[in-house]
């Protein structure tokens, strides 16, 4: 169902001041074959020539393939080569961005930043091999490119709230949450003031580790904390489900697991199990999408968490109209066109250029919807004070119900007491 993508990927960290490699992945894994050195020195080359004549270059393609290049911190140069059907500037852009913060999580800014030994610091770096590399996999979900928190409904969602409060207090942690396949069913509001990014990295973490009954990781936050390390500490209360939390040097794994996960899990556990064998669900209880939804991307723009789904109506038949990988491509790559040319997003960072085009350069507003229309599909989008949506729709529904059914499926999913 879910096939693999045909294009590669291949990812390339240099130092910014002399160029040295620090290694070279692509998807799959090592690079196959193993880039040549007057390739990587081409590539790293051209992007220092420019930068001494005062000429940042940020993006390149030929004609199957797009280049681009980020420096970060004056100290990590990443370059990433993609010949993906449909990838864009923006989206290699947040893959650069989640790569550097992923290195970040797991070794600090400090050792990226004022590395004394080259040959330490690569040795190091194969502890982020793990995360780099389910990057670089052909996205299955929306999180990676949106840089929010995917979440799962649950109509138990109250209880294991109360739960989960409970637990992470007694853990001596203001930081937790329950997660199923990767989502978020309910935490704590203080994981919430979490930068986003950060939140997702510790997800996607997660996920990129083989299943264990429990773990106990040094991370580095990004944003919050990146050069003093927290513990992050995970149990798998079912398989499939996992209680994770951010704390400080006490208490232990051991006192954790022997005396708090059992007393506070156990009378909850065939909830756990019911919530991680039910599909997942997206939708608020009660909310049915109209028929002509193929998928739909949901961002609470406060809070930075989403709902993301290409299967609206709880399953997917062979001869549907698109197929689940279609679905996905489609309505990522609409999601990264919307938010490049069209939506305001977050303000650059000094000396980068912006992932915005010109269209925007002779309005004096912002626009509020947009919409394209394919032979396979139609797409809208909603660019609201507090929520967007991203809709994924049949290609017969007519041009001029777009925007009604669109602001439809907003109201319903917005509503008091919904998920977002």
């Amino acid at each position: 169902m879910w096939e693999e993508a045909g294009g590669s990927v291949t990812l390339l960290c240099l130092t910014a001041s002399s160029g040295v490699p620090l290694f070279c992945r692509s998807r799959g894994g090592l690079a196959k074959p193993q880039l040549p050195f007057s390739v990587i020195g081409s590539l790293n080359g051209v992007h220092m020539f420019g930068s001494n004549l005062d000429v940042l270059l940020t993006a390149a393609c030929t004609e199957n393939t797009r280049v681009m290049w980020k420096v970060f911190h004056n100290s990590i140069t990443l370059i990433v080569l993609s010949s993906d059907e449909g990838t864009s500037d923006f989206s290699l852009g947040r893959l650069l961005e989640n790569i550097f913060n992923a290195m970040v999580l797991i070794l600090g800014l400090e050792e990226l930043v004022n590395a004394r030994n080259i040959e330490r610091l690569k040795k190091d770096l194969k502890a982020c091999y793990k995360l780099i590399d389910s990057f670089l996999e052909p996205g299955k979900c929306s999180a990676d490119l949106t840089q929010c928190m995917e979440c799962a409904v649950t109509p138990s969602r109250a209880v294991l709230q109360e739960c989960l409060e409970a637990f992470a207090s007694a853990a001596e942690s203001r930081f937790g949450c329950l997660l199923v396949g990767g989502r978020v069913l309910c935490a704590t509001e203080q994981w919430w003031q979490l930068a986003a990014q950060e939140a997702m990295l510790l997800v996607w973490l997660v996920q990129s580790l083989p299943p264990h009954a429990s773990r106990d990781l040094p991370v580095y936050l990004p944003h919050g904390s990146p050069t003093v390390p927290h513990r992050f500490l995970t149990f798998q209360l079912v398989p499939g489900l996992e209680v994770v939390l951010l704390c400080g040097p006490n208490p232990s794994l051991q006192c954790i697991t022997d005396e708090l996960v059992k007393p506070f899990w156990q009378p909850l556990l065939d909830l756990l199990k019911a919530s991680a064998g039910a599909p997942l669900q997206c939708l608020p209880p009660g909310i049915v999408l109209a028929p002509e939804i193929l998928g739909l991307l949901l961002i609470n723009q406060d809070q930075r968490k989403s709902l993301f789904t290409v299967h609206p109506h709880g399953s997917w038949t062979e001869g549907s109209e698109m197929s689940l990988k279609d679905r996905l491509r489609a309505l990522r790559s609409f999601y990264a066109s919307a938010i490049s040319l069209y939506f305001p997003s977050e303000k650059p960072e000094e000396n980068t250029a912006p992932f915005q085009e010109d269209f925007q350069a002779g309005f004096s507003h912002s626009p509020q919807h947009c919409y394209v229309v394919y032979a396979t599909h139609k797409a809208y989008a909603i660019h609201g004070k507090r929520h967007q949506l991203f809709l994924l729709m049949k290609p017969d529904v007519p041009t001029f119900a777009l925007r009604s059914l669109a602001t439809c499926t907003l109201q319903a999913l917005t509503v008091e007491d919904s998920a977002l």
